[in-house]
């Protein structure tokens, strides 16, 4: 049995938090290796980005971490208030704690943020969303992170992503680390979803 936490952040975005449910979810029921997701926020009730409110499973303080073996951080937007949470020493501390211990740790979009301001991504490459000027971009570079414009970039165990569009490949990638790429691939076909182009792995955000 693998387990995954995800770390939710009050503002977290429900697509990328979903894609992690259901890949993980999809392979522990039909894969060739059982899997656990375990959600956990730091409060009792979360307000996601556009309004849905959720109620992870646990509060952060309640688990053990050291008895996962990997974890997911979805990301979500400011004017909801994700990173308050996010940017916390509950959060940095825990992504720290995997990190050190070699664990996968996947995010989607500005959950590369928090990687970088917990001081993980030094000299590693990495991506998050990024505009022309955008300032997330420069929070990365800012934190020691070598950026990278792709949709998606691995870099030993640290997994980070461009948007909520690349919210499924970083699960499908988290699967693969955890178990293997033939479960990976059995499981996309299963959820019948695409293997993107070669080219839209190296497409860059800005041209």
């Amino acid at each position: 049995m693998k387990r995954v936490l995800m770390l939710l952040a009050n503002g977290v975005e429900p697509m990328e938090m979903a894609a992690f449910t259901d890949v993980l979810g999809w392979a522990d029921l039909l894969g060739d290796f059982p899997l656990e997701l375990v959600n956990a926020g730091l409060r009792r009730k979360i307000i996601t980005t556009f309004g849905i409110t959720l109620n992870p499973n646990f509060l952060l303080s309640d688990l053990d971490v050291s008895s996962f073996d990997a974890l997911a951080v979805p990301g979500g937007f400011e004017p909801s208030g994700f990173y308050e949470e996010a940017l916390s020493e509950p959060f940095l501390g825990t992504i720290r704690q995997f990190v050190d211990a070699g664990k996968p740790v996947a995010s989607v979009c500005v959950a590369s943020v928090c990687l970088g301001v917990a001081g993980v991504l030094r000299g590693k490459n990495a991506t998050t969303y990024h505009q022309e000027g955008g300032k997330r971009k420069n929070q990365l570079v800012e934190s020691g992170a070598l950026f990278v414009d792709r949709p998606v970039v691995i870099h030993d165990n640290i997994i980070t992503s461009s948007g909520p569009g690349t919210a499924t490949e970083v699960a499908f990638l988290l699967l693969e680390k955890l178990t293997s790429l033939e479960n990976a691939t059995y499981i996309r076909q299963k959820m019948r979803f695409a293997t993107p182009a070669r080219d839209w792995y190296d497409t860059p955000q800005v041209p």
